[in-house]
């Protein structure tokens, strides 16, 4: 025997066959299977539904029928709460003890329910940080423009008397700044001698304790209780 034939021939691994890939007709026609089982589904599902109001007409009225009285109870509501708001509003009053014990910021807020409770519509507090020496500002109903600074005393008479420092700030940002028709400094203490002078020749309004106690407590708007308010102005949106 040759060496040629003593050699063993080495023989190659057979090749196994790839696992034949679902074809994509049958995948086709397994997700339209599929899609016709869900479609049937929500057929058999609504057919019911509809069969089960068929047979008891009553129930998609009972839904109407909360929805609605949630509705009208919310509107019920509603109303008492403006109604409320208004007469409040308008009976609105308050005692100098009441006022000597707000905070400063409190204070302001109470000027500006009086204001709004006079007719000022647009009654607004605005003290705070820059806020250019106005702590309220409102129109009233003829129109003129009220710029109101706010000065508390925890103590009331027994405070700190207001000075002229604070009335400069307020004069030269009042009807600059502001567009102030009527300049205004209330306060629930007192004010000191300069400081009545000096409001008396720059044409600004002085509320101490006495004239606040009557505004505060009655029903009569700041304006008729100050002197020498300036004249209405034309007609506007508030009058």
């Amino acid at each position: 025997m040759g060496p040629e034939r003593g050699r063993q021939v080495s023989r190659r691994p057979a090749r196994r066959r790839p696992a034949r890939r679902r074809s994509r007709k049958n995948a086709g026609g397994e997700q339209l299977v599929l899609v016709g089982g869900g479609v049937l589904l929500v057929w058999l599902l609504l057919t019911g539904v509809v069969r089960f109001l068929a047979a008891h007409p009553w129930v998609p009225v009972v839904p109407v029928l909360l929805a609605g009285g949630v509705v009208a109870v919310r509107m019920v509501r509603r109303q008492r709460a403006v109604q409320w708001e208004r007469v409040r509003s308008q009976g609105l009053r308050y005692a100098l003890a009441q006022l000597d014990a707000l905070h400063h910021r409190q204070f302001e807020h109470a000027v500006r329910d009086l204001m709004h409770r006079d007719g000022c519509a647009d009654a607004v507090q605005v003290g705070g940080a820059g806020d250019n020496g106005a702590d309220v500002k409102a129109t009233d109903p003829f129109g003129r423009r009220w710029v109101i600074q706010c000065k508390h005393r925890r103590d009331g008479l027994a405070g700190a008397a207001v000075g002229t420092p604070d009335l400069q700030v307020l004069n030269g940002t009042g009807r600059p700044v502001h567009g102030g028709d009527v300049v205004v400094l209330v306060t629930n203490g007192r004010f000191t001698r300069p400081a009545i002078e000096f409001a008396r020749d720059q044409r600004l309004h002085l509320v101490n304790r006495t004239v606040l106690a009557e505004w505060a407590g009655g029903s009569r708007p700041l304006w008729e209780l100050l002197r020498a308010v300036p004249p209405p102005r034309r007609p506007t949106p508030l009058s």
